[in-house]
């Protein structure tokens, strides 16, 4: 029996910035936070949250953090020594950052940089005027960061039946975003749907290269494999995605977020097991599950 991982699978560009960025801040020694989680995945926040990184689940645990000294009263006053805010990898919303500099909380900002990229063009845009449609997750941090970004009127849509559903004003000029991390077919089945319906609108994908090249490698392997894992974490949205994309066409595919969820009774006529990893999983683990499927199967 074959063991296959697929060519593109784990850890992204974005991911391991911000994941290498929480490490640097620990070598300093302060007291640091993530705001949110720094990745989608319970195992590294776990492993940072073993070395005293504390996670703010919110704003309100922002603002109840002690401050610095007052950027509004000073603003050359140094923010406060001992304690650090990291950025989650999903980016935030202007108000977060407004609040850090009110408190004279220090801040590292570890936003993808392709997180960045679709703030900066949905802020733009919105200011010209135009109403900003983001494909996406409504409940996901980067969408949410993309929302809080646009100061004019704004649209979450995640499902062909909310395109055909969705209703703009007449001659009302679009501006079209995707989440970065999502299905790269989906994204433009959505994109097909409101053109066909006839709204205006320039279209910018913005799903990064890095999930294209995961989600198709990820299908290629689903196609020729008679088992498919897919490892990440249930709240990873790209990691969500491939499981669906590998479920379409391979029907014994098994979503698992660590070792011990893996049980599989495999027939002898297995002949391929192919293996994706969400961006947030790290290679330690996948390298633990290909090996224990090799050693064990």
């Amino acid at each position: 029996m074959e063991v296959r991982l697929a060519e593109h699978a784990g850890f992204c560009f974005g991911v391991k910035r911000a994941v290498d960025t929480v490490y640097e801040q620990i070598k300093i020694g302060k007291n640091i936070y993530t705001y949110g989680p720094i990745v989608h995945n319970e195992e590294v926040v776990k492993e940072l949250a073993d070395k005293g990184v504390k996670v703010l689940a919110s704003k309100e645990e922002l603002m109840s953090l002690p401050g610095g000294r007052d950027f509004r009263a000073d603003p050359c006053d140094a923010p406060c020594p001992e304690t650090k805010v990291i950025i989650r990898a999903h980016g935030v919303s202007e108000e977060i950052y407004r609040i850090l500099e009110e408190k004279g909380l220090e801040c590292v900002d570890a936003t993808c940089p392709f997180v960045r990229r679709i703030q900066k063009k949905a802020a733009e845009e919105s200011d010209k005027g135009k109403h900003i449609v983001i494909v996406g997750d409504p409940g996901h941090p980067e969408v949410e960061g993309i929302v809080g970004r646009c100061k004019g009127p704004v649209t979450v849509l995640e499902s062909l039946q909310e395109a055909e559903e969705a209703v703009f004003l007449d001659k009302e000029e679009l501006c079209i975003v995707a989440q970065t991390t999502f299905n790269y077919n989906k994204f433009h089945d959505i994109v097909e749907i409101l053109g066909k319906r006839g709204y205006n609108g320039n279209v910018v994908n913005t799903i990064c290269n890095a999930t294209e090249e995961r989600q198709r490698s990820a299908r290629a392997l689903a196609l020729e494999a008679d088992v498919m894992i897919v490892i990440g974490s249930r709240h990873s949205s790209n990691t969500t995605k491939l499981y669906e994309i590998c479920s379409e066409v391979c029907a014994h595919t098994y979503f698992i977020q660590t070792l011990d969820d893996l049980h599989l009774a495999l027939p002898k006529a297995v002949r391929l097991v192919g293996i994706t990893a969400g961006a947030s999983t790290p290679n330690k683990l996948i390298e633990e599950v290909q090996n224990y499927v090799r050693i064990n199967f």
